[in-house]
């Protein structure tokens, strides 16, 4: 079977001029109107009918039910990218278009996110969107404060990620939305968990532990029935399977994780006897319609896309990180320390091309590795460290740490102060925290400490744009993209189907 003549790509897409060029020396494409019905026949005039390849559209695509509970038009979500990348006017943009998106709430102080809560609820109205909740295991008052936010000003959707267990804070969240309606349990605050193991899968596949609740009760922050209630459905209404992608990942292969998780939902539902679906999506290397599709294809509710928005003009980053990912390849990616989980050794994807943040941020891993303090580090391997890192002293980086956090968790401040260990760490982190927002803001002269996050799928999204309008980042939209990428998902369901028909004449 031969490719169509000019193969699908993101300029100027039409699935009836596409397929109208699709066929073979033994089989061609009659149709009235290819978004209807297309008939397959065998040879050359007189045509005979053999076949029929269904209507689809992006509408079609994953789950009619988790578009219903959304109230969105596609099976599609933009995943939240932290610090803002994910930026409100990403969120604002995508929600008008009734797509839905996550805001990058991780990183952020709380009189930040309040803003940027108050703006999208303001632009959107009663148009869905999410915000994410990242577990903040080293700033466990940032993950307090966020909850405290969302319920404050009732944000009917959270994505959790990077959580290892469950936490009083996403299950207050949870179980803070719960109330009956004619006999059955409603439930307003809905949770998107991001995973990418089993074990975490399943806790938040199942109701949250008894000792929790308790606890939520006890604190006042629920009721007594809304912890009988939250005993008997799951913590998660949705999962998204986080295969390779920019930031915390485990660089898991999606077409092993996903079918798994999504046997452990089934089994989990007939355990529990939930009546409703907990869909399972897929994230992690989506980037071009080909990924789209086969994450379809092997049974995902939905799909989530992250790298390749930061690319578009909505993003919260600055346009030299935007040119630097328009360049990107594939293999352009590696691994570096997490500053959220610096000292845990948790490390996530970044881009390589253009930027040594990767390898000196291992650099300061390694020495807090090998040291218990600041005054404990050789003074040559401390003058390298201010000279080419942190441009200052380290007693200078120590003044800011302590006005940051002051604002940020005074409590970890204390622990810091009382502790050289922790101390040693957060001032590493200064550097680890600062090198995302220098990005971010495109700070002259610091281009080559840039964190940038990236998976592969940016790579594979530039190999399909280019030679289109979208080739250029300043072209690149996040809506468009979303449109494309899911219209080209269906290009290749109809392809294949065409292709079992006509090999099976």
């Amino acid at each position: 079977m031969k490719e169509p003549v000019s193969t699908y790509n993101a300029a100027l897409f039409n699935i009836e001029q596409a397929y109208h060029v699709f066929s073979d020396n033994n089989h061609q494409i009659h149709f009235e109107a290819a978004s209807e019905e297309i008939k397959i026949v065998p040879g050359r005039p007189p045509f005979n009918y053999c076949g029929k390849l269904p209507a689809i559209s992006p509408e079609n695509m994953g789950d009619n039910t988790f578009r219903e509970r959304y109230n969105v038009k596609y099976a599609y979500m933009t995943g939240a990218m932290a610090n803002g990348i994910a930026s409100e006017r990403m969120v604002i943009e995508l929600g008008t278009n009734d797509i839905l998106s996550s805001f990058g709430a991780a990183g952020l102080i709380p009189s930040q996110l309040e803003a940027a809560i108050i703006k999208i609820k303001s632009a959107l109205g009663n148009r869905t969107f999410a915000c994410n909740l990242i577990h903040s295991p080293s700033e466990e008052a940032l993950e307090m404060n966020g909850v405290e936010l969302f319920l404050k000003h009732r944000i009917r959707v959270v994505e959790a990620s990077a959580y290892m267990d469950l936490t009083p804070y996403i299950v207050w969240y949870k179980a803070a939305g719960l109330s009956e309606e004619n006999g059955m349990v409603k439930s307003d605050n809905k949770v998107i968990a991001k995973v990418s193991r089993l074990e975490v899968a399943r806790k938040f596949m199942q109701p949250p532990p008894a000792a929790i609740l308790d606890k939520l009760v006890e604190e006042k922050k629920i009721t007594p029935r809304q912890a009988q209630l939250a005993a008997s459905i799951s913590v998660a209404d949705d999962i998204t399977v986080e295969a390779d992608s920019g930031g915390h990942t485990d660089n898991r292969p999606l077409v092993c994780i996903l079918p798994a998780i999504i046997a452990l939902r089934d089994e989990i539902t007939l355990q529990y006897g939930y009546n409703y679906k907990i869909h399972v999506g897929a994230a992690g290397g989506i980037g071009t319609p080909t990924a789209a599709y086969s994450a379809f294809s092997i049974g995902s509710s939905f799909i989530v896309t992250g790298s390749i928005n930061q690319a578009c003009v909505e993003s919260g980053s600055s346009d030299i990180v935007r040119k630097l990912l328009a360049q990107a390849e594939m293999t352009d990616v590696t691994m570096a320390p997490a500053a959220d989980m610096f000292e845990m050794g948790v490390k996530l994807q970044v881009l390589k091309r253009g930027t040594l943040f990767a390898g000196r941020a291992q650099k300061l891993y390694e020495l807090y590795r090998s040291y218990n303090s600041i005054d404990a580090i050789p003074k040559e391997e401390k003058e390298k460290v201010e000279k080419q890192l942190f441009r200052r002293s380290l007693e200078e980086v120590w003044g800011d740490t302590k006005d940051f956090f002051r604002e940020r968790d005074l409590d970890l401040l204390h622990a810091a102060e009382a502790d050289p260990k922790i101390k040693m760490a957060l001032i590493f982190r200064w550097y680890l925290g600062l090198s995302s927002r220098w990005a971010n803001g495109g700070e002259k002269g610091r281009e080559l400490d840039y964190q940038i996050w990236c998976g592969p799928s940016m790579g594979a999204f530039n190999g399909w744009v280019k030679g289109t309008d979208l080739e250029k980042s300043e072209n690149r939209k996040v809506v468009k993209v979303a449109e494309e990428i899911m219209k080209g998902a269906c290009y290749y369901y109809r392809k294949n189907i065409l292709k079992s028909i006509t090999n099976s004449k």
